[in-house]
């Protein structure tokens, strides 16, 4: 098989805006491969839980949201408008919707619930069975995918990160003080780093992207010529 028809399996991850998506999805079209955005499906659950009333002050009601996961149906589909991939949770187009602020400050907790996180890594790896796919988020090359051909673990320093989120919240009109982007940036590191269920972790062979001084192409460039390397050891 030559290296232009062999598809691998790229995961990503990383901290809260460290640029995962931007390169997935960059990687994904470049190389025409399917990307999957998991971080955008534990927003549909936390989405689901905050219009149920299963958060409230902070706090998540857990047991009354995991009574709740079956009647939770997630799915992809690209928008034929705009031909961005779009997330749907029950059948309705919700990638906006995920984006807000308040969803940022409860979908850490969210993800630390066990029950939530093997119905969506179940999904997922169904997702990935037949290579070709490229996936973002915090466990991806540790937990989801502990075998993908490559595995990539971006990072940034938190001032960088969060001019990022605090410019494109503002560009989407959420006015949000930039100390407060911040915090909320470190306290979801915190959650994320220390949680009991599928820690963020760097996956012992994942190949660190520090890209703090990267243009977007020029994190684009890097990573495809990690990708051309991890598919020429793949065919020798």
């Amino acid at each position: 098989m030559s290296e232009e028809k062999k598809k691998i399996t790229i995961a990503i991850d990383g901290y809260s805006s460290c640029g995962k998506s931007t390169l997935a999805k960059a990687l994904a079209h470049t190389l025409q491969y399917v990307f999957v955005d998991s971080g955008a499906m534990y927003r549909c659950i936390c989405l689901f839980a905050l219009r149920n009333g299963f958060v409230s002050n902070g706090m998540v009601d857990k047991q009354a949201l995991i009574e709740r996961l079956p009647e939770i149906t997630l799915s992809f589909h690209k928008n034929p408008e705009t031909g961005d991939q779009a997330i749907l949770l029950n059948n309705e187009d919700v990638s906006m919707l995920i984006r807000s602020f308040e969803i940022s400050q409860s979908v850490s907790q969210i993800a630390t619930i066990k029950e939530v996180r093997q119905k969506l890594v179940h999904q997922q790896q169904l997702l990935g069975q037949k290579g070709g796919i490229v996936m973002d988020g915090r466990d991806i090359g540790t937990v989801v995918f502990p075998h993908a051909e490559l595995k990539l673990f971006l990072t940034a320093s938190i001032e960088v990160r969060t001019q990022r989120r605090f410019d494109e919240m503002f560009n989407k009109g959420q006015e949000v003080a930039f100390e407060t982007v911040k915090q909320n940036l470190l306290e979801r590191d915190r959650i994320d780093s220390t949680r009991e269920e599928s820690p963020l972790r760097q996956a012992e062979d994942a190949i660190v992207i520090d890209n703090s001084n990267l243009t977007p192409d020029g994190q684009l460039k890097q990573a495809l010529e990690l990708v051309k390397e991890a598919i020429h050891q793949q065919l020798a």
